[in-house]
């Protein structure tokens, strides 16, 4: 979380003149829960979440809900189409995300418009890289694992600062 806050609070990412504005992204369950106890990287920042239909949660207030991509090719083409229009109506400063496939369309749509992408590889990932780690890690502008193991699968960009969940 220290890292995360850093990086949101420092250097160019942070504009003195407003109120930062967070795009936090993940599949609902296991993904959506480790954002969500993230929460106290973002006092004080504007913060809105993108979650799948059908997530049911008494904290959690998302703004947007697409449908479930799985690995259905046509609900990746639609959701990265529903990022784009969810983006540019908000123009969020940062996109971050724990995954699932949903991190996909919202980390290059982010990259393509010049929003700063975050990706924090699951803390359930220990040993291996997720797929949806290994298909963000090229764009990601800060890419975070949980694992010091997992420095070894993905290279010099990622960075381990311990588990901040």
């Amino acid at each position: 979380m220290i890292e995360i806050r850093h990086n949101l609070n420092h250097g160019v990412w942070r504009h003195s003149w407003k109120t930062m504005k967070a795009c936090l992204v993940s599949s609902h369950g296991g993904h959506l829960y480790q954002l969500w106890l993230l929460r106290e990287a973002f006092k004080g920042f504007e913060v809105f979440y993108i979650t799948y239909h059908g997530f049911s949660g008494s904290e959690i207030r998302p703004r947007y809900y697409l449908n479930n991509i799985g690995r259905n090719p046509w609900r990746m083409i639609m959701a990265f189409a529903m990022m784009l229009r969810i983006l540019i109506k908000e123009k969020p400063d940062v996109v971050i995300s724990t995954g699932s496939e949903i991190a996909v369309p919202a980390l290059f749509v982010a990259k393509i418009l010049g929003i700063h992408a975050i990706f924090i590889e699951s803390v359930a990932r220990i040993l291996s890289p997720s797929g949806t780690g290994r298909l963000v890690y090229p764009i990601a502008d800060l890419f975070l694992v949980q694992s010091q193991k997992l420095l070894e699968k993905y290279g010099s960009k990622a960075r381990y600062v311990g588990s901040i969940i």
